[in-house]
């Protein structure tokens, strides 16, 4: 899978969110990149719109990372901000191997730090425009991306 989206508005970003969410299952893993202020946050918020699980979510920087429930069905949020994390080591201290087979497992400013924890990942770069769009980039890696659009 591999799809470019330029997305308008805060709004819009939510609606992709909520259209992701519905391709996404138990046990996959979607790794966030972008500056500050690029959407990741508000890319999420749309993911948890769409999985239906308790929120609010905000950007999890200070307690690295936040489990969602589903409020109906479905499996869990874990919202992961990797901001703070100086590298990979850190982020196995937060023990995601245990909660990603049976959740949606997000990780922002993932890259480079995330990729570790599974072969088969959706990778999510955002960039934000001059005129304050975003060209987000997706990018499935392994066999579980194969053919999936939105």
């Amino acid at each position: 899978m591999k799809q470019t989206d330029v997305i308008p508005t805060d709004a819009a970003m939510r609606d992709l969110g909520v259209r992701l969410a519905g391709v996404l299952a138990a046990g996959d893993l979607v790794i966030m990149s972008g500056p500050l202020g690029a959407g990741k946050t508000t890319l999420t918020q749309g993911l948890a719109e769409g999985m239906k699980v308790r929120g609010p979510i905000t950007s999890p920087t200070f307690v690295i990372s936040r489990i969602h429930p589903p409020l109906a069905g479905g499996p869990s949020l874990v919202h992961v901000d990797a901001y703070r994390l100086s590298g990979a080591d850190e982020l196995d201290d937060i023990d995601l191997d245990m909660t990603l087979p049976d959740a949606v497992t997000v990780v922002e400013w993932g890259e480079g730090v995330a990729e570790g924890l599974s072969d088969e990942r959706l990778e999510v770069a955002i960039d934000r425009r001059p005129d304050d769009t975003r060209e987000v980039r997706l990018t499935g890696i392994g066999a579980r991306w194969d053919g999936v659009r939105l």
